[in-house]
């Protein structure tokens, strides 16, 4: 009997010691980690219009640009980005993501140089792929539906992290 009850007092300590001390999960968002660990150099930008299940256009912009675009997040919330359509300028604005973590939002606003870019281009963008070296956001036409013969451009901007930009 008293073996019993030295094992029963042993096992209710095990159980109350491994609940009280079992991993908890932080409020910390590995997407936020990801994206606010380093700085993200712009690798490519291309543009895709389509009509219907016709591409229109897909093509490269900025492939001779000699200037380091960069996109910096911060974890306060803030984003900067340099360089945009290779312009030298710099712009500071915000940044969240939606509750799905699908989408950032950002409000930077560029200076309207060209006709195709949109110069308030992260208002709405799909997080198309985000790992430790990569990101990849879409944005323009992105919705669920459009009337038929419609042109959808949509713009894919490929970045790589970088440590220190140029």
């Amino acid at each position: 009997m008293r073996n019993k009850l030295l094992l029963f007092c042993i096992l209710g300590a095990l159980i109350v010691g491994v609940s009280t001390n079992s991993c908890k999960k932080s409020n910390q968002n590995y997407l936020q980690t990801l994206l606010t660990d380093g700085h993200w150099q712009l690798a490519s930008l291309t543009v895709t219009q389509t009509r219907n299940d016709t591409t229109l256009l897909n093509d490269t912009i900025n492939s001779t640009c000699n200037l380091a675009q960069a996109l910096t997040f911060n974890s306060g919330g803030t984003c900067t980005y340099t360089n945009f359509d290779c312009i030298s300028q710099t712009v500071t604005g915000h940044w969240s993501l939606t509750s799905n973590q699908l989408y950032l939002l950002s409000d930077l606003k560029f200076q309207d140089t060209t006709a195709i870019v949109n110069p308030v281009p992260f208002t709405n963008a799909q997080i198309f792929n985000l790992g430790q070296y990569s990101l990849v956001l879409k944005t323009g036409d992105l919705g669920i539906y459009y009337p038929p013969n419609t042109v959808l451009t949509v713009f894919t901007y490929g970045f790589v992290r970088v440590k220190n930009p140029q």
